[in-house]
């Protein structure tokens, strides 16, 4: 099963601040630990929402709204996708993030794990559709 690690921002990550080098070193070894076992697929840090925009399309028409947001705690400071056996699996892993070795503004490091769907998951899927993931998927 292939999942995304939705690690939260903070006040830290909304104004900018960029790890140390002590900070990535103790990430990189944590990525280098998935990467060895065959977990980690992708990951990134993301830019603070004032680098960014939102689209939104009430009312049948978009509307973009320029960064910064105000929720912190709902806004996303950076990802992993990790291909996992299961969600137990992905727990286990997402307790050893080294978040001991990052500052924290006040507010606990916190993650979230969420499932991929599938194709298999849409039974009404036309075959093109199936086809189209297929060809994208493997790219």
């Amino acid at each position: 099963m292939r999942v995304m690690v939705i690690v939260k921002a903070d006040s830290r990550s909304e104004a900018g601040v960029l790890p140390t080098g002590k900070e990535l070193t103790a990430m990189g070894k944590f990525n280098e630990e998935l990467i060895k076992a065959g977990v980690m697929v992708d990951g990134g840090g993301l830019k603070p929402s004032s680098k960014g925009a939102r689209v939104s399309f009430g009312g049948g028409k978009p509307v973009v709204t320029d960064g910064p947001f105000a929720e912190t705690k709902e806004l996303i400071a950076g990802y992993w996708v990790w291909e996992v056996k299961s969600l137990a699996e992905a727990i286990e892993w997402a307790k050893k993030v080294p978040f001991e070795h990052l500052p924290s503004t006040g507010r606990a490091a916190e993650l979230e794990i969420r499932e991929f769907h599938s194709v298999e998951d849409f039974p009404d899927a036309p075959e093109s559709v199936i086809e189209q993931e297929k060809a994208w998927r493997n790219k």
